[in-house]
């Protein structure tokens, strides 16, 4: 069966997405924080098992204009619901509405589950209720300037929760946004790596298995591997090929420090979690007292930004000691995000290139510092 596929993406990252996607052998189209495709069941399987910077891949079942509950709910109900859920499917419906007809949200939920219910019902001659106990089909419904797109979520959580984390700090980086920061570092293995800010890990945790070519799924499930249209050996089928292409026995060199030795120990158990503590070099180190040792070294980090009251002096001197470490090494490479506008007169350096990242809700700048290539 041929599906209309989209990843969700965070604003501002989409070219990042449909690089990957693209790597992949699919063709994109680009929207605001949604990259479109086309593919069968293995693209479901692939994209879920192997994107490192998609939110989520959902099947778009409908996509046409709406402007009266009565419209909605016929289009709603003549789409072909019965390809994918069968009779005892779970369904719950999200929604969102924005500059539309439609604006009252419950509303337009409500009679989206309507028409779902009485489509199966035909489809499958139930006369009694559904019973929805088998697996789940998370519906969305998001309507913008009247135009409404219905879809089924292939992925059930979120593709940033990858199945390592057994513990965070306050303000965890996410996965898909750390995977994004080492993408756009060009980052494949070849360089050391250092976080000098590494919190619960993620950067380097997401650097590994990068380098070592590690599907950042292989450690979790999906609820489109419950579905009956997608057979449960295609699954198996695709978890082993990514298995056999993994590079475990790379050489790499990732290091990552951080002041607070009990984050350290967050971040090793995590890395543990997902096999790769002996890939990288933990230990508890404050900045201003690291020095180093060899050049080419990338530096891909999320430090503080020193929003909070009191913070921003103790912050500016972590950013004035990496400038001191770009000055004292040209070959130095230095990828960092943060919030604070005047990064670069603080570390008196001007990036070779910025962008805008959202960390959650804040806007951030990645700054982007290119260290000499060659000898």
């Amino acid at each position: 069966m041929q599906f209309k596929l989209l990843a969700n993406t965070p604003m501002g990252i989409e070219r990042v997405v449909a690089d990957e996607i693209e790597a992949l052998g699919y063709e994109t189209r680009l929207e605001n924080g949604r990259v479109y495709f086309e593919g069968d069941e293995t693209a479901i399987i692939r994209t879920n098992l192997m994107m490192r910077t998609a939110d989520r891949i959902r099947i778009i079942i409908g996509d046409f204009n709406v402007e009266t509950f009565d419209e909605l709910f016929e289009k709603t109900k003549a789409l072909p619901w019965s390809d994918i859920l069968g009779p005892a499917a779970a369904f719950p419906v999200t929604g969102r509405s924005h500059k539309s007809t439609l604006y009252s949200v419950p509303d337009v939920q409500r009679i989206v589950k309507k028409a779902i219910v009485e489509h199966l019902k035909d489809a499958f001659s139930i006369k009694t209720k559904l019973p929805e106990t088998g697996p789940r089909y998370k519906v969305d419904i998001s309507i913008l300037k009247d135009r409404a797109v219905l879809t089924i979520d292939t992925s059930g959580d979120a593709l940033h929760k990858r199945g390592y984390r057994t513990g965070q700090g306050e303000a965890p980086i996410k996965e898909t946004l750390a995977a994004t920061m080492l993408k756009l570092a060009n980052y494949d293995g070849s360089n050391t790596l250092l976080d000098p800010f590494a919190g619960s890990g993620t950067i380097p945790i997401e650097a590994a298995m990068m380098a070592l070519n590690i599907a950042p799924g292989s450690n979790r499930t999906f609820d489109a591997e419950k579905w009956d249209i997608i057979p449960e050996e295609d699954w198996k089928r695709e978890r082993m090929a990514l298995e056999d292409a993994a590079h475990y026995d790379r050489e790499v060199r990732i290091l990552a420090s951080d002041i607070d030795p009990e984050m350290i120990q967050i971040a090793k158990d995590n890395a543990m979690e997902v096999g790769l503590l002996d890939n990288i070099h933990f230990e508890t180190r404050d900045i201003h007292d690291m020095e180093l040792e060899e050049h080419h070294v990338q530096i891909v980090t999320n430090p503080p930004y020193g929003e909070r009251i009191g913070e921003a002096k103790a912050v500016e001197e972590m950013y004035r000691k990496i400038g001191e470490m770009m000055a004292k090494d040209p070959t130095l490479s230095v990828y960092l995000m943060t919030s604070n506008k005047m990064f670069e007169h603080i570390v008196g350096k001007k990036a070779t290139k910025r962008r805008k990242l959202f960390n959650g809700y804040i806007e951030t700048t990645y700054f982007q510092y290119w260290g000499k290539r060659g000898e």
